[in-house]
């Protein structure tokens, strides 16, 4: 069954033809054969009946005369009339044998052979002599119903054996004839239709591999258009010569009224133009699959136009997700993420492949991790829509930032949840604001008190200060109580300068502005310290531009930002150390810009946002109000400049002349703009002799 069903449709169309036939020639030939055998030996014996009868009729008169020799000659003669007698005698009444056609002899047991009971019939007896078998007929002879004797005649059977093996031979040729047209035939129509199986077949694999314009049988064009003498140019079967107008769907047929496929196939079987040029199943099947191709290529061609639009939108909204700051991530009922954007996976320090399939278990903290499903879970069963502030670790930063999350369900077409959607936004930046702006508003209120403490705090230090320098000049300056009073002076004196600083912080002081020279309110300070500082081991290299900046500001206050900066310098230069002063003219954009770097310690990463704020000092308890900075940076801000701070400290600002085993140093860039000089007086600029200045 299995060798059956895997022969092709030919080879199938032949054997079922061949069987067929076959069956047909045996039935015929075991039906058929035994009738005709059949009727032929009834034939046969009718004979034997008739030339049994004649010759009893023709030997009545010779029996009543006993003329032997009339006798002997009608039994020759029946001998010589007819092969088939095989031999022929006459009987009297009394069953003795008168005249026969043996040459050797009458066999004796041929007379009872055969013995008539009826004297109105023919006895027919088949007697086997062992060479052959003969048909004996006994055919009474009898006038007025007296009994005369019998006429025996002998029929052979081999003749009629011949003709009826001769006729059974004829019939298988013509079976085995029939058989071999019936192979001829069954192959030229298998053939037929298996070529056009075999065209469908390949349509069908065009079709399979994506070749929808693979021509299919070439059946007969419909020209529909011609038959009907049709004009609707427009129409879709007008000149399509592929397609039979019957296969089309909204043709502009009358009678279709627009009908699509195969709703107009009923109404076109109606047509005069189908019943002419329509083609058999197998031919309507091709059609199908035309049909059905030019279908599938017109619903290929709207997935496709589809799928480049879904993966446009797709890209579209990847490009979104990659390129939002928010962390956004899509976990299933099971707790998996199945999507999330680079920004989340950046901040969890994966890819966003290796995100997919991971929990919040493998991507966060262990309490976290719990806090962020058991949330996601609650949404899950709950559907509602949860907003919060949350404090996330960082993987790059330990002191973790601060995210606005956002929860919502994720539902299907039957609104069931299928997932949440987490969102967050990092608000540390904002945080941060909030911060600042909560401290800008304690440093205003401090700022206020400052600014009135100092101004009642001013008075009693003059008059501590005055009285103790009083007290100075009536001691002994070798004495303990003059060391005490220069003491209390000292102390006076710090006093002043913090009461001073907390005016300044305060802005309560008036700035005087005049046109001045920036770098000879530099080089004052300079010379001021240099000393000093070479005391301390420290050396001060300055690269002055020579164009002598003139600006509009306040000599005075700029040099307390300078001496600020260089005294920061010279704490951080514990042990010794370099100060590179640096100032550039930027005539393009209207500024003059100051560096002072040192090599000392530096700042760390955490603290260089904060060493503007006041009262922050990164000096040791004792050294250092915290207010210079803070000072410094109101002085730039009132003279509408910046100043920042770089640490460590850029390889450009890293001379020859400071040691090699130095820190990781400190820059300050002080930026203030030009001002013109007709807006205020006259001003000042004195460059020292001994100081050389070096080109830019």
């Amino acid at each position: 069954m299995k060798t059956f069903s895997r022969m092709r449709v030919r080879t199938k169309v032949n054997i079922g033809i061949a069987l067929i036939v076959l069956f047909s020639s045996l039935v015929v030939t075991l039906f058929v054969t035994p009738i005709t055998s059949r009727a032929l030996i009834d034939e046969f014996l009718k004979q034997g009946r008739v030339m049994a009868g004649n010759l009893a009729l023709r030997a009545t008169d010779p029996l009543l005369a006993t003329d032997m020799l009339a006798l002997k000659g009608m039994v020759d003669e029946l001998m010589r009339v007819d092969d088939d007698v095989a031999y022929a005698f006459i009987q009297d009444d009394q069953g003795r044998v008168l005249v026969h056609t043996f040459e050797h002899g009458f066999p004796s047991d041929l007379r009872n052979a055969n013995q008539g009971q009826d004297l109105t019939t023919t006895g027919i007896k088949t007697i086997d002599t062992g060479k052959a078998k003969i048909y004996d007929f006994a055919t009474p002879v009898t006038i007025d119903g007296k009994h005369l004797g019998t006429a025996r005649v002998g029929l052979s059977q081999h003749k009629i054996q011949q003709v009826i093996q001769g006729l059974i031979m004829t019939i298988i040729m013509i079976a085995g004839l029939t058989l071999c047209a019936a192979f001829i035939l069954s192959a030229l129509f298998s053939r037929r239709i298996t070529f056009r199986l075999g065209l469908l077949q390949r349509h069908a694999e065009a079709i399979v591999k994506g070749n929808m314009e693979q021509p299919t049988y070439p059946g007969p064009v419909t020209k529909c258009w011609e038959i009907r003498n049709c004009q609707r140019t427009s129409c879709v079967a007008w000149g399509n010569t592929r397609y039979r107008c019957w296969c089309l769907g909204n043709t502009q047929c009358p009678e279709c009224s627009n009908l699509p496929f195969p709703e107009k196939l009923a109404v076109c079987r109606k047509c005069s133009v189908f019943r002419n040029r329509s083609g058999d199943e197998i031919q309507e099947l091709m059609e199908t699959f035309d049909i059905m191709a030019l279908t599938m290529r017109s619903h290929i061609d709207d997935l496709k136009q589809a799928e480049q639009n879904m993966a446009r939108q797709q890209k579209f909204l990847r490009t979104i997700l990659d390129v939002s700051p928010d962390l956004i991530g899509l976990t299933g009922p099971d707790h998996k993420y199945i999507a999330a954007n680079t920004a989340f996976a950046r901040y969890v320090g994966k890819t966003v492949d290796s995100v997919i399939g991971c929990t919040d278990k493998d991507l966060f903290p262990r309490e976290i991790a719990e806090a962020r499903m058991a949330q996601a879970q609650d949404i899950l069963v709950t559907g509602t829509v949860t907003s919060e502030e949350q404090l996330l670790p960082g993987h790059a930063d330990a002191s973790g930032r601060w995210f606005h999350v956002i929860r919502l369900a994720m539902r299907d077409q039957n609104r069931q949840i299928t997932g949440v959607l987490t969102t967050a936004r990092d608000i540390s930046v904002l945080k941060s604001y909030q911060d600042q702006l909560i401290q800008s508003q304690k440093l205003q209120s401090l700022g206020k008190l400052a600014g009135g403490v100092a101004h009642e705090i001013n008075t009693p230090l003059g008059i501590i200060l005055g009285y103790a320098q009083l007290l100075q000049e009536d001691v002994d300056k070798n004495g303990p109580i003059y060391n005490d009073l220069e003491i209390i002076i000292r102390q006076t004196h710090f006093c002043k300068k913090i009461v001073a600083d907390m005016l300044g912080f305060s802005r309560q002081s008036q700035s005087q502005k005049v046109i001045m020279c920036f770098n000879n309110s530099i080089m004052e300070i300079i010379h001021l310290v240099r000393h000093s500082f070479q005391l301390e081991h420290v050396t001060i290299v300055t690269e002055l531009d020579d164009r002598f900046p003139i600006i509009q500001g306040d000599p005075e206050k700029l040099k307390q930002v300078w001496m600020n900066l260089l005294s920061n310098a010279l704490d951080a230069l514990e042990g010794g150390g370099c100060i590179l002063v640096r100032t550039r003219l930027d005539v393009a954009n209207m500024t003059i810009t100051a560096w002072i770097a040192d090599s000392g310690c530096g700042i760390p990463p955490n603290k260089i946002n904060s060493i503007f704020d006041p009262f922050f000092s990164t000096k040791p308890t004792g050294k250092g109000t915290g207010l210079g900075l803070s000072v410094s940076f109101g002085i730039i801000k009132d003279h509408h400049g910046t100043i920042e701070a770089t640490s460590p400290l850029p390889p450009e600002f890293k001379t020859k002349d400071m040691p090699a085993d130095s820190g990781p140093g400190t820059v300050f860039k002080v930026s203030l703009p030009l001002e013109p000089l007709q807006e205020s007086g006259p001003g000042y600029c004195v460059i020292p002799r001994s100081e050389k200045m070096s080109k830019p």
